[in-house]
């Protein structure tokens, strides 16, 4: 059985009431890949923004494998720690990684946040040398539009993400770099300038499933499932 974990931040997570990227992933895997596959990973909930803490069940569509290793406000600062644990613990073979926005937005600049990169794949690999990576770029948010400095870090930090990408794709442990989300909008694609509605999920879902496909052969084309 194929063992995907979804890493990332509050984009992943997601919040209460939601479907998040992950169920739009599973949706899709469901329709396209013919061998069995889950979803793992050490958490299960949906931020509560009421609450402010990871405390709900809530989902809009409950009935899937809820697993992940995503948290509100956390980054590759945060998940680099963790992933090896994670991966050994839950046998996770393929990681769908979105990180990096709140490392630039309050931790860490471009070249730090490519440093924790860097630590995050030795980490998962010493875990399991043979996992898969895709990770996503950054997605630019409503701060980067107003904020130039800002704006000037994601970009570099995503030059850098290439980079970094390119120097450690091993054969046995392929990393693979999605591309944006295609048509992404800030408008329509979210529901607060930064978190994804369900336009912006299905955007999100359809990054790593076309670049899982394109590069693997594994599932086939995203359609918005």
């Amino acid at each position: 059985m194929l063992r995907l974990m979804p890493v990332g931040d509050s984009m992943t997570i997601g919040s209460t009431g939601e479907h998040t990227w992950r169920y739009r992933m599973w949706q899709h895997l469901c329709a396209t890949y013919g061998d069995p596959f889950t979803l793992v990973g050490p958490r299960e909930t949906l931020y509560d923004q009421h609450a402010g803490a990871p405390v709900s069940y809530a989902y809009a569509e409950p009935d899937f494998p809820r697993a992940h290793l995503a948290g509100w406000g956390e980054g590759w600062l945060h998940m680099a720690p963790l992933v090896g644990d994670a991966v050994r613990r839950h046998r996770a073979d393929v990681l769908l990684v979105s990180l990096g926005l709140i490392d630039l937005g309050f931790y860490t600049n471009a070249e730090q946040t490519a440093e924790n990169v860097r630590l995050f794949v030795a980490e998962a690999r010493a875990a399991n040398a043979r996992v898969r990576m895709v990770l996503l770029p950054v997605i630019p948010n409503v701060r980067a539009l107003n904020d130039e400095p800002f704006a000037a870090q994601v970009a570099s930090f995503n030059e850098l993400l290439a980079k970094t990408v390119a120097d450690l794709d091993e054969p046995r442990s392929p990393l693979l770099l999605a591309s944006a989300p295609d048509g992404w909008d800030i408008d329509g694609d979210t529901y607060d300038g930064t978190h994804p509605n369900a336009s912006g999920e299905r955007r999100i879902a359809g990054a790593f499933a076309d670049a899982m496909h394109q590069a693997w052969g594994l599932g086939g084309a995203y359609e918005g499932a």
